[in-house]
């Protein structure tokens, strides 16, 4: 049996109008293939994994009526107990230096709070208070300086190929975000300290004054 042939012309492929071979170790040839199709598809399984994260609904931040009794001691649990104490995604921030989506719920809730405190999910120690806080704009919580420096450590990460100062907090060592220096707000410090609001835990002023 044969088959008829089929030949390509310029007019036939239209819309393709460059058209790149590839070149095996052999020195042969692939079929052609649109090179911007290719690119695309690269394009796409870069991006694919941050879409799915924007994507996913985010827990609201955690609200509390009484102010949690401050820890005298350092907080060491095993994986399995912070899994259990913490959400997933408290636990992938805290625990394995994650971030959450940018411009999410949390971002949208921790614009809208008042005056007020913020603690540790982790572990309730003291971390931020409102008097601190500031709109940076970037898509996370905003603070120039903690509520109480000496429960916030910082160290440097190359994770993105580069150094950045992250912050954690002293007494779980649990992951919490960024501080960058010298971005030209019009803050005491011209600090910001940029938050994942999930790790964080919010008393209203009013309550925590009492």
């Amino acid at each position: 049996m044969t088959f008829p042939r089929v030949s390509f012309t310029s007019a036939s492929i239209g819309h393709f109008s460059d058209f790149n071979k590839l070149t095996k170790f052999d020195g042969t040839r692939f079929a052609p293939y649109p090179l911007n199709i290719m690119k695309m598809a690269i394009l796409l399984a870069a991006i694919a994994p941050l879409l799915l994260v924007n994507c996913k609904k985010q827990d609201p931040m955690a609200t509390q009526s009484t102010p949690p009794e401050q820890p005298e001691a350092k907080v060491e649990l095993t994986n399995a107990e912070w899994k259990e104490k913490l959400t997933p995604e408290q636990y992938r921030i805290l625990r394995e230096a994650g971030t959450e989506a940018a411009n999410g719920e949390i971002y949208h809730e921790f614009k809208e709070q008042g005056t007020g405190s913020y603690f540790c999910a982790g572990c309730d120690t003291k971390l931020f208070s409102s008097n601190e806080k500031f709109d940076s704009k970037c898509g996370w919580p905003s603070f120039y300086d903690p509520a109480d420096a000496q429960n916030i450590v910082t160290d440097t990460d190359f994770d993105l190929g580069y150094a950045r100062t992250e912050v954690r907090c002293k007494n779980c060592d649990g992951h919490l975000g960024h501080v960058f220096l010298g971005e030209g707000f019009n803050t005491p410090t011209d600090k910001r300290y940029c938050i994942n609001g999930t790790v964080l835990k919010f008393v209203p002023d009013s309550v925590d004054k009492e």
